[in-house]
């Protein structure tokens, strides 16, 4: 991968995530719920995706044939 794609997705992605933190600030003063809520949520996502990686692990037949191969 060139330098510059490198650096340019890099950009992208702490931009991204400066702008999250701007606007969830802003949100997070108009609302008011406990801390607890607000550490759940990425709690909760990453589990989903967890859930949803073993899951199409487990359910994929594509992924079967190595199950059966001789080693």
């Amino acid at each position: 991968m060139p330098i510059d794609k490198l650096i340019l997705i890099l950009v992208c992605v702490i931009g991204a995530a400066g702008v999250t933190v701007w606007l969830s600030t802003f949100i997070l003063l108009t609302v008011e719920i406990p801390h607890l809520w607000i550490g759940l949520i990425p709690v909760t996502l990453a589990g989903y995706v967890l859930w949803r990686v073993i899951s199409e692990r487990v359910n994929s037949a594509e992924d079967t044939h190595y199950d059966e191969m001789d080693h």
